[in-house]
Parts: C-alpha cells; structure tokens; sequence
C-alpha cells in the first residue's frame, strides 16, 4: 500500500540506519481506505499455496484472472478462475472461464468449464461448454445451458452483499 522512498537530504556516506525514510501512499485515496478501487487492475491475481481462506459466509471477487494455489472455504466469482493442482476451492466457483487442476467440492457455473486430469470435483456444473480430461474426477450433475445470462459471474461485490444474485444451480 505504501512505496519506500529513499531520498532523503542526509549525506549518502551515512549508514543507512541513520537515514529516514518517506513513505508516499499508492494510487488508493487515503481519505477512503475502504471504497472500491473504481479502475479494475488488469493481470492475474493469485491465492498463495501458503494461504487458506475460511469464514462463514466468505465470498471472493475478482474483476479479472484469479489463479488459486492455495485453499479457500468460501466462493468465488471472477472472470477467469484457475484452480491449479495444489489449490482447492469449497463452495461456489462462477466465471466466464474456469480450469480445474485441482479440488473444487461445490457447484460450478460457467460459460466455459474445463476439468484437466488432475482434477478432482465434487458437486454439479452449470455450463455452456464442457471438457473433461482422462484421469479427471467428477461426481455430479451436469447441466449445459442455452442462456449465457445465467452462467455469468456476478462481479459486483454490493450486489454479493446485499445478496441481488442467485448462488444455487437449477437442475429441475
């Protein structure tokens, strides 16, 4: 959240210990820590193999591509969602795209949903396009989708909130 700046008007021969440093805030308004960053950052974001997620109720949003290394006990919705060998998501994964390396115990939605060999599913899919690799795991139901409405991930956190957005998959 902070940058270091080293410049400093003390001579430079001086120890570095003796020399302070300015700390300068980043492209967030300190006068509203709290109020959503309105430019969505481009690039990937990922959950560490050394982090784990959990809480009651714990929903994670992503504007753009989130890799999870690690484990989450929550949902999550993004545009991409990448669930790599090492990581494991329980509960709702909704994106436009979503790749399975490794554990998902909960309902997928997606436009596009692909299981790699490595994958190992518990819970039911809600797609549009469906790949299932040799050696992947699955029990469940499928269902495939006509209307890419439904199958959109909802990326707006108040809407999350206040809870404008279905999290259950139909498979009447």
């Amino acid at each position: 959240m902070f940058n270091v700046d080293t410049k400093t008007d003390s001579d430079p021969a001086q120890p570095s210990s003796q020399r302070s440093n300015v700390l300068t805030s980043s492209s967030r308004s300190e006068s509203a820590p709290f109020k959503p960053n309105a430019a969505a950052a481009t690039g990937v974001s990922v959950i560490g193999r050394d982090l784990t997620i959990l809480g009651d109720k714990i929903t994670i949003v992503s504007q753009n591509k989130l890799q999870v290394d690690g484990d989450v006990r929550g949902d999550v919705h993004g545009k991409q969602v990448i669930i790599t060998a090492e990581g494991s998501v329980v509960g709702l994964v909704c994106a436009e795209k979503i790749e399975v390396h490794g554990g998902v115990r909960g309902a997928i939605r997606a436009v596009t949903v692909m299981l790699h060999a490595s994958a190992q599913v518990e819970g039911d899919i809600m797609h549009q396009n469906l790949a299932i690799a040799e050696g992947a795991q699955f029990e469940g139901r499928v269902r495939r989708s006509n209307d890419v409405d439904e199958l959109m991930p909802v990326l707006d956190p108040e809407a999350i909130a206040s809870g404008q957005h279905s999290s259950t998959l139909d498979f009447a």
